[in-house]
């Protein structure tokens, strides 16, 4: 039975029988991995609280023969802690760990997914803004390979004017062959901004009717992709 070191996030955790509980990790080196913790939930556990959801933890795994591996050993990394006493915050993460455990292949080596959801924990930590979850929802889209087409028509390929967003038909329309959503000039240049590299100049502008549609269409286009709606995005919408 292999042993094996690595870093992970905690993404999700279910109980299993009286004292164990399933963990989702997704993790630099192993891509997303489930394992067996056992005895966490007793009282006297020594590393049940470091397993809880969006915790960064060092972790020590044996892989076995069954889909479920073993977590032998988890080491706190980081806990983000701030993200934990706002619950507002707290549902944003959760949102970005749920598209995370949707979207990631299981046990395929996955560096960069893991690197972004990493930073993307520590900046929702240290800065408030409603992009920080649009932005890493496009992100994500874009390692995908299927982030939203914004400088041609997908119906016709006119360069513009735009006037409308098809998640359906993965990007913009032009006036004559709008349908879906409509947007603003400003919501789709904050959007090529983002995509475009510039994600960190897109989070210092302030709250804005631009920046409430790109988190509309983001939320759209990766419910889309998922073909299912975010749980975690629904709590936050009655928040």
């Amino acid at each position: 039975m292999p042993l094996y070191r690595d870093e992970a996030v905690v993404l999700r955790t279910w109980k299993l029988g009286e004292a164990d509980r399933i963990v989702s990790l997704h993790t630099l080196g192993h891509g997303k991995v489930r394992a067996v913790a056992k005895g966490v939930r007793r009282t006297r556990s020594k590393f049940g609280a470091r397993l809880e959801p969006a915790c960064h933890v060092s972790v020590q795994l044996y892989e076995g023969r069954s889909e479920l591996q073993t977590l032998a050993q988890a080491v706190t990394i980081d806990r983000f802690v701030g993200l934990r006493s706002d619950p507002a915050r707290f549902a944003q993460a959760s949102a970005m760990l749920e598209a995370v455990e949707q979207l990631a292949p299981e046990a395929e080596s996955d560096p960069q997914r893991h690197v972004m959801l990493v930073r993307a924990l520590g900046t929702l930590e240290s800065l408030q803004s409603g992009l920080i979850v649009a932005g890493f929802f496009l992100k994500l889209l874009m390692l995908e390979g299927v982030q939203p087409e914004l400088h041609s028509c997908v119906a016709c390929g006119a360069d513009g004017p735009f006037e409308a967003l098809d998640v359906a038909a993965g990007g913009v329309l032009c006036r004559r062959c709008r349908q879906g959503r409509s947007i603003s000039q400003d919501a789709l240049e904050l959007l090529r901004q983002i995509l475009g590299g510039q994600l960190g100049t897109a989070l210092r502008r302030s709250e804005d009717d631009a920046a409430g549609e790109v988190t509309e269409l983001a939320t759209a286009a990766i419910e889309a992709h998922l073909e299912r709606r975010l749980r975690s995005m629904a709590v936050l919408e009655r928040s």
